[in-house]
């Protein structure tokens, strides 16, 4: 599950952390069945928290072991899996497309979906704070919202976002210039399909926006949102050929099922 070169630090009952390197951390909720990972990126003057979490625990907790820096969230996407904790933090960057679904709520999922995907396959002991039952994802105003080309100074990092919608509208993923590192949401990741069935994603939006990505210049590492963490660059050049592959088959539809590729597959 770790990136070569990456070591654990914390000892923690719900949360893995993993340092890729000096300035630059995954959180992962291993216990869940999404694997879901958050990225804490230190800079100079401030840090950037890239999305929070499930919410089933406390993503704080962890950050206030490993900074004393300022903290601003960035929101790849707002779907419950990646906005669990961010009612912890007062900065909150958004994408002006998805900026409703995080103050008035995630469209196409209803709340009982939400609680069935967000309660099951747990295999590590979750806080006596988390009820299935009442768990309710966060709704709130972002500090600002971002757009295409944005770039956020940390201090010696500069951090640009590129809009990648299909997900969701404002799915935006984030290149960290002074690492390579290329933070792809749910755009792109392995074992598990990235999905775009749902009424509310565009099969058309998601294929452009990994088309966009594999344009990206100088990425040493591609860190997807779930499963294996940290993805050699090489999968780009994968996603060329599938990107290809989609629209000469006539596949970039709702409808047309999984589809399987070499390091990843979609779902339509």
């Amino acid at each position: 599950m770790e990136r070569n070169g990456g070591s654990r630090l914390i000892q923690d009952r719900w949360f893995t952390v993993t340092k890729m390197d000096p300035i630059t951390y995954a959180i992962s909720e291993y216990g869940h069945w999404e694997k879901v990972h958050s990225f804490l990126l230190l800079g100079k003057e401030q840090a950037v928290l890239i999305d929070t979490g499930l919410g089933i625990d406390n993503i704080k907790r962890i950050t206030d072991q490993l900074t004393d820096l300022p903290i601003a969230v960035i929101t790849t996407h707002v779907h419950a899996d990646h906005i669990g904790s961010h009612g912890q933090f007062e900065t909150i960057y958004v994408h002006k497309e998805d900026e409703d679904w995080l103050i008035n709520g995630i469209r196409g999922l209803s709340l009982a979906q939400i609680r069935k995907d967000m309660s099951r396959d747990i295999t590590l002991p979750v806080p006596e704070t988390f009820d299935p039952n009442t768990y309710t994802p966060y709704q709130g105003k972002p500090t600002a919202l971002l757009r295409e080309g944005d770039v956020l100074d940390l201090g010696g990092r500069r951090l640009e976002i590129y809009h990648t919608p299909g997900h969701s509208p404002g799915h935006i993923s984030i290149f960290d210039h002074a690492n390579g590192y290329l933070f792809t949401g749910d755009l792109l990741y392995d074992v598990t399909p990235i999905y775009a069935f749902y009424p509310s994603t565009s099969p058309a939006d998601l294929v452009a926006s990994l088309e966009k990505i594999t344009q990206i210049p100088n990425v040493s590492q591609v860190f997807g949102s779930h499963n294996t963490l940290g993805l050699d660059p090489a999968i780009l050049q994968e996603v060329i050929k599938a990107v290809r592959e989609l629209r000469e088959r006539d596949l970039v539809a709702h409808g047309t099922g999984i589809h399987q590729f070499n390091g990843f597959s979609v779902q339509f």
